[in-house]
């Protein structure tokens, strides 16, 4: 992840729960489909790239015997709950998989990157890194958003995502150049939000993406938003690639 990366979450930190948590509902479907590939069981350890807040590790570690949250924004890491199961590391994709950083253990039961693979430049280098951290029948996932989106973003926004959204086609590939067994799969969850609610989300840049425009440009784009979204709520399936590669 590089600096202009860093210090967009390094903003968010505080607010990050508040704008991508949704719902309960929301989190427990997205940590069930992440364990429903993972298949953590008790006594595993965990590895979780890119985890921010620890929004999905704080729910997996009850399933875990620990998970090691990895994120180079330290205003991330510091949100996380006080759990000795839950073990902090400032660090990047990069630096973890290029052995740059001490982490507390050198194999791993899994291994989740969620929604953290398009920071990164050299993606098949990571995950071919990544995968060395992988324990006999080890299991890395990657949750990503496709290269198509429903969000009710502006149209600017919509275009920008799909020029810079790393395929999840691409990533399966490299799982499989990592000599990584590998399963492609997707699944979505329909959402609605009060419209409100999706204007403020925007407004403080809540995806990436967003940071990418500046502020005139954001605020044209939400009022493209609010013209096209007149009434009270936003509705859209938030769809995701599952990348799964396992150990032979």
């Amino acid at each position: 992840m590089g600096g202009d990366a860093r210090t967009h979450y390094d903003r968010l930190a505080a607010t990050y729960d508040e704008n991508w948590a949704y719902s309960e509902d929301f989190l427990s479907w997205m940590t069930e489909a992440i364990d429903q590939r993972l298949r953590i069981g008790a006594g595993d350890r965990v590895v979780d790239i890119g985890c921010g807040t620890g929004l999905y590790a704080r729910r997996l570690v009850d399933r875990a015997e620990s998970v090691t949250c990895v994120d180079p924004s330290q205003g991330m890491l510091a949100q996380i709950p006080d759990d000795p199961r839950l073990v902090r590391v400032l660090a990047s994709a990069e630096e973890v998989a290029a052995s740059q950083v001490d982490l507390p253990g050198s194999r791993y039961d899994a291994v989740l990157v969620k929604e953290a693979i398009h920071h990164v430049v050299d993606r098949a280098g990571v995950i071919r890194g990544l995968s060395t951290l992988l324990a006999p029948g080890g299991r890395l996932l990657v949750v990503m958003l496709p290269t198509r989106i429903d969000y009710p973003l502006f149209q600017a926004a919509r275009e920008r995502f799909q020029s810079l959204q790393p395929d999840p086609e691409g990533v399966a590939a490299a799982m499989r150049e990592a000599g990584l067994n590998v399963e492609l799969t997707y699944d979505g969850f329909p959402l609605m939000l009060s419209t409100q609610r999706y204007v403020e989300m925007v407004n403080n840049r809540y995806m990436s993406l967003l940071s990418t425009f500046s502020d005139d440009e954001l605020a044209a784009g939400v009022e493209e938003i609010r013209r096209g979204h007149p009434g009270e709520w936003v509705k859209f399936v938030d769809r995701f690639a599952f990348v799964l590669g396992t150990v032979h």
